[in-house]
């Protein structure tokens, strides 16, 4: 990529020509006379440079806005930084500096570098969460979920990240380690404040069928993650006891097949043994260091341990289960018990396995007994099973928990995977929790008038764990009830919490007295395009589903769901590169030889690994900004645009950056010599050749239609074939130059969202004055969209013979007039005279002979 194939079009300049423009002329902001269109990319957190991912997801955002406020709407396009969280923290650490002014310089940075590249936010809304004016009202929402019992506080056994000192939530445990850290989480009980996500399990889960602008691996997810499952509540009777086991089942008719019970470390049975006996102690002690995710559960071996008690089955005389302590069983989810049937579900096959417990099949897909290599999850028909047998799974499940309520020892139950939310974390660069501790008082919300809670500046860092702990004065202060000495909450929220309501600030990010508009965010959400990596599809996604009906529900807004369609774009990969001792090369240093690959820098043989995501620690990541500085902003937009569909990972190719360069200035090389040879002439549409005029008004109708399908490749791959139809044009007299300012023209139009700074400069140059941003959009015209003309195949006793083309409104006797006029069938028929002559119309002509 070196600078001597800069071409003809001087980026630089138009960049800093039209950037002032705009920020002149406030060329986003809203225009309220006008239907509204709410366009949105999850906002970035202020690391520093931005990255090629940075650049990929604001640009699919940019087109969307741009193409939009062309079509007339009144668009709401705003940025911001999601500036609270634990790599401010670590930087303050690492670099001895406060984590708020760490903070503000990455925005200040970045800021900088988005305007660069021209993205049409309304710069005049941009917020930063860790701002006061922003974080007092997420405080207050928390006091509004207090007093309607949506947030709570309770002691229980959380996920903990050993290397940043916090708590973790379920969805921030990936593959049993923490999804900052990537340390191993361990289990530790702490008292924490949580949000009753589980009430809303159900809307949820419902309304994710309303969603059909999402794509369906989302919902998908969604819908795994909140996990509904209908089953049965039922007793069992321990043997030589009056006490009773709660167990919770999805698989109830599998009761015949039941080989044992097991009950979760932390049931109040297994606390109770491990008072009693030391080797469950050490057993109960050992599982509370494993972490609590589900997820992470179902891949680590399983363990267990018998308590020497037993369980009565309910249904078959005399026979007797073990009762188990095992390390797969969640105290959270349904009672913390189950009744177990290896032969039919993975874990409990591989526990009895190990255990040497029996495995008895009572479901198969005919009813009949067979071997069991592995445990059998499918349908089928019940045997082994008494009164059950013969009946399919449905049904089966249907009588037994009749049964159960029959005899009054169990119920129907519908259950949940997904947990309430825990949102407590014990880091200080975060939102304060508004809540004071009193002896005599209790718990107690910090009054509206006192809010903002801020955080001290004075904080010390030098030791592991949360700073506001340790601080001297900060959390000790008054109560506001009795007026004795009390003491702050110290926990800040997670940062989920504040980007699960962001999107609702940006419509009244101005206003003091409330967070927003009841009105305003009425009229505005939800927003109409949403665009974001799927990494968040359950953490971000799900947390900020639920903010939206809660604030709802506590009279906020009257709005149900808040992102109508969702665009996941795919990741920006690149080939990486590492030395033969296995240190990571960085790829802009690496150099292609005749016979391979070496680093630039020190000469060591460059060894080409694996296409994967661009990341500071494989080293294989290309600065936007180099690319900007080298080719221009919309360079590189456009290759991001054109070289793989938005939902798909983009492999980065120099060739296909080079490819997109040659594009923008073949355009513009074609307009500099059509005015410099006809300056004068007026842009006119009447003399248009009849392929260039279709082609256009098809381009146009194509084009339309793929931006709003977020299908921008193709729409770039239409605008280049419009181009090469245009290029076709020889510019040899006046009326050729004024169709071809005229296609141009349309053609700046239809490139304006793709390629901003190119578009105006092209506008500019065939001689338009008015601001292209704010002209409406082409629309094509349904008489141009036929084809002029068709391939008519001529065949001779079925067999194709030529092909010749026919002006589309020709007849049916000119169809066959013109098939017989050809040269090389009337040689082949010659005397003969046709025996038959079969016309298809706009198709096929065949000569039977």
């Amino acid at each position: 990529m070196e600078s001597d194939k800069i071409s003809n079009f001087p980026f630089l300049h138009y960049e800093q020509k039209f950037l002032k423009a705009w920020q002149d002329k406030s060329a986003f902001d809203k225009d309220s006379a006008q239907p509204k269109y709410y366009v949105l990319e999850m906002f970035p957190y202020p690391s520093g440079n931005i990255h090629m991912g940075h650049l990929r997801n604001y640009t699919i955002g940019d087109v969307l806005a741009r193409f939009k406020k062309m079509q007339g709407y009144n668009v709401l396009h705003p940025i911001g930084y999601d500036a609270f969280g634990l790599p401010a923290e670590n930087a303050a650490i690492e670099k001895n500096i406060n984590p708020k002014d760490w903070t503000k310089q990455n925005i200040a940075t970045m800021s900088a570098q988005l305007k660069k590249i021209g993205f049409a936010y309304d710069w005049d809304l941009e917020i930063a969460t860790c701002d006061p004016e922003y974080f007092k009202h997420e405080q207050e929402f928390f006091l509004k979920f207090y007093a309607a019992n949506i947030a709570y506080q309770k002691e229980t056994y959380v996920n903990w990240d050993p290397v940043d000192h916090t708590v973790l939530a379920n969805e921030q445990v990936i593959d049993g380690c923490g999804w900052r850290s990537g340390a191993k989480v361990e289990r530790k009980k702490l008292n924490g404040w949580f949000l009753r996500v589980t009430d809303y399990a159900e809307e949820l889960l419902q309304e994710l069928d309303n969603l059909s602008g999402w794509p369906a691996a989302v919902t998908a997810m969604q819908k795994r993650w909140i996990g509904k499952s209908s089953g049965a509540l039922l007793n069992f009777e321990i043997a030589d006891s009056r006490e009773k086991l709660e167990i919770y089942t999805t698989r109830p008719e599998t009761i015949f097949g039941a080989a044992f019970c097991a009950i979760a470390a932390e049931h109040p049975l297994a606390q109770q043994l491990a008072k009693e006996h030391n080797e469950i102690a050490d057993f109960v002690a050992e599982c509370g260091k494993q972490v609590l995710a589900q997820e992470a559960l179902d891949k680590a071996e399983k363990r267990g341990i018998d308590t020497g008690l037993k369980v009565k089955h309910p249904f078959i005389e005399g026979k007797l289960l073990p009762i188990y302590i095992a390390n797969f069983v969640l105290l959270e989810y349904g009672t913390g018990a189950v009744f177990a049937c290896p032969a039919h579900d993975e874990r409990d096959f591989a526990f009895a396995k190990k255990y040497g417990l029996p495995i008895t099949q009572v479901v198969s897909p005919d009813g009949q007994l067979s071997e069991l290599e592995q445990a059998y999850t499918g349908p089928g028909k019940l045997l082994n099973s008494d009164f059950l047998n013969g009946l399919d799974v449905a049904a089966a499940k249907e009588l037994i928990i009749k049964k159960l309520v029959d005899l009054e020892i169990g119920t129907e139950q519908i259950n949940y995977k997904i947990r309430d939310w825990g949102v407590s974390r014990q880091r200080y660069w975060g939102c304060p929790i508004p809540v004071i501790y009193c002896d005599d008082c209790g718990t107690v919300p910090v009054p509206k008038e006192d809010l903002p809670v801020t955080l001290p500046d004075d904080v010390d860092f030098s030791k592991p764990g949360n700073p506001l702990e340790r601080h001297p004065t900060w959390k000790n202060c008054s109560c506001p009830k009795c007026g004795k000495a009390a003491r702050r909450e110290t926990d800040t929220f997670d940062t989920f919490f504040e980007s699960s309501w962001y999107f609702l600030r940006y419509i009244d990010a101005h206003n003091q007295d409330q967070a927003f508009s009841k009105e305003l965010a009425n009229k505005y959400m939800p927003v109409d395009r949403y665009v974001g990596g799927v990494e968040h599809a359950v953490l971000h996604l799900l947390y900020a589903r639920f903010f939206t009906k809660a604030l709802r529900d506590t009279g906020y807004h009257d709005i149900s769901e808040p992102f109508k369609n969702l665009l996941t774009q795919g990741m920006v990969t690149h080939l990486s590169y590492q030395d033969e001792q296995g240190n990571w090369l960085d790829v802009n240093e690496v150099i292609k030889q005749d016979d391979g690959y070496i680093c630039s820098k020190t000469g060591v043989i460059a060894l080409p690994k694996r296409v994967e995501k661009m990341s500071k620690s494989k080293k294989n990541g290309i600065s936007p900004l180099m690319i900007i500085e080298g080719y221009g902003a919309d360079t590189a937009r456009l290759f991001m645009l054109s070289d793989s569909p938005p939902e798909k990972d983009l492999e980065w190719s120099d060739a296909g950056l080079e490819g997109a360069w040659r594009f923008i200035n073949k355009l513009w090389r074609f307009s500099e010599e059509l005015l410099q040879r006809y300056f004068n002439v007026k842009s006119q549409d009447t003399d248009l050749p009849d392929v260039l005029c279709q082609k256009l008004h098809q381009t146009i109708k194509q084009v339309t239609e793929q931006l709003d399908n977020y299908a921008f490749n193709s729409a770039v791959a239409r605008i280049r074939e419009l181009a090469n139809e245009l290029f076709k044009i020889k510019l040899e007299t006046e009326q050729q130059a004024a169709a071809a300012k005229y296609v141009l023209a349309e053609i700046a139009k239809l490139m304006s969202p793709l390629t901003p700074f190119f578009a105006a400069a092209l506008w500019e140059k065939l001689g338009e004055t008015s601001y292209l941003a704010e002209q409406s959009w082409p629309e094509y015209q349904e008489k141009y969209l036929q084809d002029a003309s068709k391939i008519i195949a001529v065949q001779i006793n079925g067999k194709l013979r030529a092909t010749f083309a026919l002006a589309a409104a020709a007849s049916r006797a000119e169809q066959e007039a013109q098939a017989l006029a050809l040269p090389e069938i009337k040689q082949r028929v010659m005397d003969n005279s046709p025996k038959k002559i079969i016309v298809v119309p706009g198709k096929i002509v065949n000569i039977v002979i």
